[in-house]
């Protein structure tokens, strides 16, 4: 698990969480160089206060990412979330329950992208298919219905975990969003949501992720607040 002890104490606790895991997913030969501009970036910045910066980086950096290379007609679940962001970090806060119908079709979609399809379906299919031999199917037919299993195996569970995460982080975000609240944003486990972001982008063929993540996380930082 990554440490936060190699960040500022004084940092909030979403900050220090983020931080350390982007930290941990950076590439060997750039984590030291990016920790030493953060580090920096803290000392020379004044703090906004409260969530300016999640609300920057979510608008300017996570949210557009995720959008690219997703098919025509899905941007909007990445758009519409995008401009409540804008319009916090411009001093307008949107209620609980604008923040969570906006955010569900968004969770929903990253959830179901970052879902491990391969690995799920290949663990399905050895086991079914194991279980038909056992039972005294061909070898040929055991195969088939490892197959037919798995993926209707894979598909239900991806669905399930991706509204599983809906049901438990969009009120959670809701509400840490709507009342500006660091540790209500740190309850979240924003660094979990982080590496949900990460797997989709490593799965789209984006060939550093966390890099991108982290150099907008420090733009973000840098950001006067309103």
């Amino acid at each position: 698990m990554p440490t936060t002890d190699i960040f500022p104490t004084a940092a909030p606790a979403w900050l220090r969480d983020v931080a350390a895991d982007l930290h941990e997913q950076l590439p060997m030969d750039v984590r030291d160089d990016w920790r030493a501009r953060l580090h920096d970036l803290l000392a020379e910045v004044p703090d906004a206060g409260g969530l300016f910066a999640v609300h920057v980086w979510q608008a300017a950096t996570v949210l557009p990412l995720l959008a690219e290379g997703v098919q025509e007609g899905e941007a909007a679940v990445f758009e519409a979330p995008g401009d409540l962001h804008r319009a916090a970090a411009h001093g307008w806060t949107p209620d609980r329950d604008t923040w969570r119908t906006t955010l569900t079709p968004m969770l929903l979609h990253l959830y179901d992208a970052a879902y491990d399809r391969t690995g799920a379906y290949t663990e399905a299919h050895t086991g079914a298919r194991d279980y038909a031999l056992a039972n005294g199917f061909a070898a040929a037919e055991a195969d088939g219905y490892g197959h037919e299993y798995a993926r209707l195996s894979s598909d239900a569970n991806a669905r399930a975990c991706a509204e599983a995460h809906a049901q438990a982080l969009g009120p959670a975000l809701a509400r840490a969003y709507a009342d500006d609240g660091c540790e209500a944003y740190a309850d979240t486990f924003p660094a979990a949501q982080l590496r949900a972001v990460v797997r989709v982008m490593a799965e789209r063929g984006d060939p550093a992720p966390a890099a991108r993540l982290a150099e907008g996380l420090l733009s973000a930082l840098a950001t006067p607040g309103p």
